[in-house]
């Protein structure tokens, strides 16, 4: 594939969107053909509306984790994600698909300047489970989820705030929920202390503006029929994230049918 013509638009900044910036100048990608505004979460193709209209003719417009919601999209234009549909524990995360766009060499990967991305990948997939399955010690871990901490922009009150959050956390559904209200929508904190501690089997975090859950994929699967348009991921069918701004749910409903629906279905732990 002649990758040449194509210009590539970076979505929302994690460790992973830091590694796919690193792939591409490692794979010496021309400075003027990546677009690169370090959005946050939630950034769409429409953040690149006049990037994407300028744009030559014989151009590809390579779209990284950006919410399409433009109609219509430029005719050449490759879309890269792995949310929503295009979530699953056998679906290839963004920075794969990138390698493979780029005809990167198999054995190169995890080698050299590449040694972290399956790391990367595992935790952007599946997260510190994943890691873990990977074989990787808790220093790794910890290094990789602190480094994709720093990479969203968290901030030391941030960090301390999820502290002091979870000292109140609260158990419900005969202790298969774990609820947190945070006094901001940066859940990271949270479910790094968590899983790098106790763990959790199912987590509602109840932040101002949108509410967000993480455990099995069966609930992720439920929570998104029943309250959509929100977002998810992960590695469905087996665990996941979902969530969703509460201008559109009340989080209030979310957890009284994250109760009902878990309290119906109680089995021994």
């Amino acid at each position: 594939m002649n990758t040449q013509t194509h210009h590539y638009l970076l979505g929302g900044n994690d460790l992973e969107m830091e590694a796919i910036r690193r792939l591409l100048r490692l794979r010496d990608v021309a400075v003027d053909h990546i677009h690169d505004k370090h959005l946050g979460w939630g950034a769409r193709a429409s953040d690149y509306r006049a990037e994407i209209a300028a744009l030559p003719n014989n151009a590809t417009a390579v779209l990284i984790e950006l919410e399409n919601d433009l109609d219509p999209l430029p005719q050449r234009a490759v879309l890269l994600d792995h949310h929503g549909e295009q979530a699953g524990i056998d679906k290839p995360t963004v920075l794969e698909q990138l390698w493979r766009l780029l005809e990167m060499p198999p054995d190169r990967w995890g080698q050299g300047e590449f040694a972290d991305f399956p790391l990367i990948v595992a935790n952007d997939r599946g997260y510190i489970p994943a890691m873990r399955r990977l074989g990787a010690t808790d220093e790794q871990i910890a290094d990789i989820r602190a480094r994709d901490r720093a990479a969203q922009g968290i901030t030391p009150e941030q960090e301390a705030q999820a502290e002091a959050a979870l000292q109140q956390r609260r158990g419900q559904a005969s202790g298969r929920l774990t609820l947190v209200d945070l006094p901001h929508a940066r859940i990271a904190p949270v479910t790094d202390r968590l899983m790098l501690g106790e763990g959790y089997r199912n987590l509602l975090v109840i932040s101002p503006g949108e509410v967000n859950f993480s455990g099995e994929g069966g609930l992720v699967r439920q929570l998104n029929r029943n309250f959509p348009g929100g977002w998810y991921g992960g590695e469905l069918p087996e665990r996941g994230f979902w969530g969703v701004a509460t201008e559109k749910h009340a989080s209030a409903d979310v957890e009284a049918f994250l109760n009902q629906t878990l309290t119906h279905n109680q089995q021994p732990a």
